[in-house]
């Protein structure tokens, strides 16, 4: 039931934000995403937005936390949901604007100096997970 209640809780936060068409990869990325965060770390909406933000390490949390449950009763069907999730979430990828530049991973870009944003047109290749991490943090941003 925590599985279920933790996807309930990401699908509303992230219909509710607007970011994505419900149906889409993007927001099933967004939705696992979220689900993760929210069933790992249990309630407390600023924990969600710590766990999501851009200089955290999610994807080695994620990959810890299911690695060691919290308690020998998390070995039942909510772990196995959790663990199916994070699975697809790293063997799928999705093709997105490149936000790499906009992050400041790499520096800042002179076009987001000037205000110009995200080329929207050059496109790579991302695993689902990072995409969902970026619209999770978004849709708790915005809540």
């Amino acid at each position: 039931m925590d599985w279920l209640r933790a996807e309930y809780a990401a699908e509303d936060l992230l219909r509710t934000s607007g970011l994505v068409e419900p149906g889409t990869l993007e927001f099933r990325a967004g939705l696992q995403a979220l689900a993760l965060t929210v069933h790992l770390s249990g309630p407390g909406v600023e924990d969600w937005l710590r766990r999501t933000a851009h200089d955290h390490p999610w994807s080695g949390w994620v990959t810890a936390r299911l690695a060691a449950p919290r308690d020998a009763t998390a070995e039942g069907p909510d772990t196995a949901l959790a663990r199916a999730t994070w699975r697809r979430l790293r063997a799928t990828e999705l093709r997105a604007a490149d936000l790499a530049d906009l992050a400041g991973v790499a520096g800042p870009p002179a076009s987001a100096a000037a205000g110009a944003g995200v080329d929207e047109d050059r496109q790579v290749w991302l695993p689902a997970w990072q995409l969902g991490v970026a619209l999770a943090h978004l849709a708790l941003y915005l809540r």
